[in-house]
């Protein structure tokens, strides 16, 4: 092998890696000061039909992109970050509970450990795949930092049960078309073939048991924190339809 081209390839935790996770830091930041300066319901809509529109072009040109040739086992739209995407561009067009709850949920856990433990076999920076793996990885994960700590949407109970049903139902779905079309969308059916978290969670299947027990305590501690503590200051609440400006206990 080349050692130029070996060079070449990501590997978790290289220097692509250390930047992306730099550049995911500041812009996390960004996002925050954004949504805090702009939030003013008008100001917010505006930001957030802009931003989500441009993710939702992002994401189709990357979906597309993989439809050539159209595979099983790449095009079809069953990884959670390809539902991730497109809930967090809705949520930030529409400020609607059910998709800032989903967003919260998914995207500060499951997109969240796709930075930590990615499984991404590409070239390194700046090949295309590796560029379309990070952007559609960081924007998620900015969208739910920017609508809980930018903007003040916050979750509750039932933001809790949304999350855990359209959860279950999604992996009961992936299941049994990975089963039938012998595929591994969501790592459902088995782990990847790169290191990762799932790796000390035990093998398959008895690996989704545990991480569905560790995502229902998480996300229930996710949740518990902004269900006690009240907060006195003026915070942008979204509701079924569309964001308010309120004050906790009104």
């Amino acid at each position: 092998m080349d050692p130029l081209s070996a060079q070449r390839e990501f590997s978790a935790y290289g220097p692509s890696h250390w930047v992306v996770l730099a550049v995911f830091a500041a812009g996390a930041a960004v996002v925050v000061h954004i949504g805090r300066t702009h939030r003013s319901p008008e100001s917010a809509r505006r930001f957030g039909r802009v931003s989500g529109a441009a993710i939702i072009a992002l994401y189709l040109a990357i979906y597309l992109s993989t439809m050539v040739p159209p595979t099983f086992g790449r095009s079809v739209p069953l990884r959670l970050t390809d539902l991730a995407t497109m809930v967090a561009a809705y949520a930030l067009w529409s400020h609607r509970r059910w998709a800032y709850a989903l967003t919260y949920y998914w995207c500060l856990t499951l997109s969240t450990q796709a930075l930590v433990s990615p499984a991404l076999h590409s070239p390194d920076f700046p090949h295309y795949e590796f560029l379309a793996f990070w952007a559609i990885h960081l924007v998620v994960v900015w969208t739910a930092i920017y609508l809980t700590w930018g903007i003040g949407m916050h979750p509750d109970w039932r933001s809790y049960r949304i999350a855990v049903t359209v959860t279950m139902v999604w992996t009961a779905v992936t299941f049994v078309f990975n089963a039938i079309a012998d595929t591994n969308y969501g790592f459902v059916n088995g782990k990847p073939s790169t290191p990762s978290l799932l790796d000390v969670l035990g093998p398959w299947p008895w690996y989704l048991i545990t991480v569905a027990v560790l995502l229902l305590a998480v996300w229930a501690v996710m949740t518990w924190p902004w269900t006690r503590h009240r907060r006195t200051v003026p915070r942008l609440t979204g509701t079924d339809s569309g964001p308010i400006v309120k004050k906790d206990g009104e």
